[in-house]
């Protein structure tokens, strides 16, 4: 695949970046994709290593050696047709999954990874500049109905191989938009929303229908879960209504940080700030946290983190700082220990590049008001792991000056009253019970309901969801007619 000696005559490229001084002035998408030219570079890195360890490394399993090669030779068309095979949507992946993929890469034991990401992101890019993206509807129809909950990653997948096949499909969604997360959730810097808006085009125009601003099942949502509802359908109409349903609502309730002082004003859920500023950009509907001049503590240092971060710098905050509760992880990973598998290692989004002060092993003992109501600083310790347990470091308390701060430790569990209004069982964890191998694999326990993505597995990365929706969608097919040509 690519060229023999390819890895050792070129460097990995990545992606470049607008400078930062631009990009804090828009909420636009600010990479910058490879040239042809430098794409066709990077896939003629990709070994003939015998062993592809990265289509495992990739939970959707992309036959990646097979389009970085068709990159090298400059068949691009036929490289988005590969890739399209095993993923609905390259467009969203190849802007914001973490590249699983490229840590499986052989490449990656001893030197830098090929570049699978950027040469996707470039396929796809490419692919739309050219009209080779279209509607593929099916030619007949089954006559079978088939309701989707949710319109992530996972419910956008299942929809779209749904449709294809001649099921007459319905996604039903409670935000303002379609997209679950990807709407309203992920910044526009990140994924700008028209890549989302020109696949619900494609797919309503293999005839899926999306209904936005109608819950399903309970009214009562917990805070902090975004509801622009203003219809309300129970579990048991949509069973009565649809052949098939799919719960694909995701993981949307956040984990709270129950320290003295949480109730005062100025502490946020990091959905609470993220989806609002979504809005703002999207609808000129005004974000009614706004954080400019304000020194700004972030606790949590995943993706949901690193966006707040980013969000508060474009917002002209005085100071951001990120706490982690962990340890900081090594510059660089042991790959003789880790590879294939996903390493533990520092990560450096765009957003810390902006501005950010980063902190490792702390935890947040409680905030201080300023008399009124209003939190002005934040109070925290060190920690010590010993043997894996957190210890705090006699004498290490500080206090950091906070007017804001935002919560983002991951999600717990989906919301469940929805869980409870279809009947459908939960794991310990509080998510739907489904397995995903065998016989019966995604049904729930309700007869004819399904559950996929991280309502199933818990809060996860957008290529488990497609793979999951994916495979969901292969298991309804097979329930609703006997059997299925979907691939798994």
């Amino acid at each position: 695949m690519g060229k023999p000696t390819g890895f050792l005559e070129y460097e990995r490229l990545s992606e470049a970046y607008a400078p930062v001084e631009q990009r804090l002035k828009h909420y636009k998408e600010f990479v910058v994709t490879l040239s042809d030219e430098e794409a066709a570079k990077q896939g003629a890195r990709c070994m003939d290593c015998g062993i592809p360890f990265c289509n495992n490394g990739c939970p959707v399993n992309n036959i990646i050696p097979d389009w970085n090669d068709l990159v090298y030779r400059g068949n691009w068309k036929e490289a988005i047709e590969v890739l399209h095979s095993t993923n609905n949507f390259p467009d969203f992946t190849g802007r914001i999954c973490p590249a699983p993929c490229e840590a499986a890469c052989t490449l990656n034991i001893n030197t830098d990874a090929v570049g699978i990401k950027s040469i996707e992101h470039a396929i796809i890019d490419k692919a739309w500049a050219n009209g080779w993206v279209v509607p593929q509807p099916s030619a007949t129809k089954t006559g079978k109905k088939v309701a989707i909950v949710g319109s992530g990653p996972a419910g956008l997948a299942a929809a779209q191989q749904l449709a294809r096949v001649g099921h007459d499909v319905t996604v039903f969604e409670k935000s303002s938009r379609i997209g679950g997360l990807l709407g309203f959730g992920i910044p526009d810097f990140k994924l700008d929303k028209s890549v989302i808006d020109r696949r619900v085009e494609q797919m309503q125009a293999e005839g899926v229908t999306f209904r936005t601003q109608v819950l399903i099942g309970d009214k009562n949502l917990p805070a902090g879960i975004n509801n622009d509802a203003t219809e309300t359908i129970s579990a048991d109409q949509l069973k009565a209504d649809f052949d098939a349903v799919i719960l694909a609502a995701g993981s949307e309730v956040p984990r709270d940080l129950p320290v003295p002082g949480r109730e005062l004003t100025g502490i946020h859920a990091a959905l609470e700030f993220l989806i609002p500023q979504n809005k703002e950009v999207q609808q000129g509907i005004a974000n009614p946290i706004n954080v400019k001049g304000k020194h700004v503590v972030v606790i949590g240092g995943g993706d949901t983190g690193s966006d707040c971060v980013g969000t508060s710098n474009r917002h002209g905050a005085a100071s951001v700082t990120q706490f982690e509760l962990m340890p900081m992880p090594p510059e660089q990973e042991n790959k003789a220990l880790t590879w294939p598998n996903w390493p533990y290692k520092l990560r450096t989004s765009s957003s810390h590049d902006e501005g950010c002060t980063r902190d490792f092993a702390v935890a947040t003992k409680g905030f201080v008001g300023d008399g009124q109501g209003n939190v002005k600083a934040l109070k925290a310790v060190r920690l010590d792991w010993k043997d894996g347990k957190m210890v705090e470091v006699a004498g290490s308390e500080f206090e950091l000056p906070c007017d804001a701060a935002f919560l983002a430790m991951g999600f717990t569990n989906p919301v469940g009253s929805l869980l409870e209004a279809f009947g459908v069982d939960k794991d310990a964890r509080n998510n739907a019970k489904a397995t995903t191998d065998g016989e019966g694999c995604y049904r729930t326990n309700v007869e004819k309901v399904f559950a996929a993505g991280d309502v199933r597995r818990g809060q996860s990365l957008v290529v488990w969801a497609i793979r999951e929706g994916r495979q969901a969608a292969r298991e309804v097919d097979a329930f609703l007619m006997g059997s299925s040509l979907l691939p798994r």
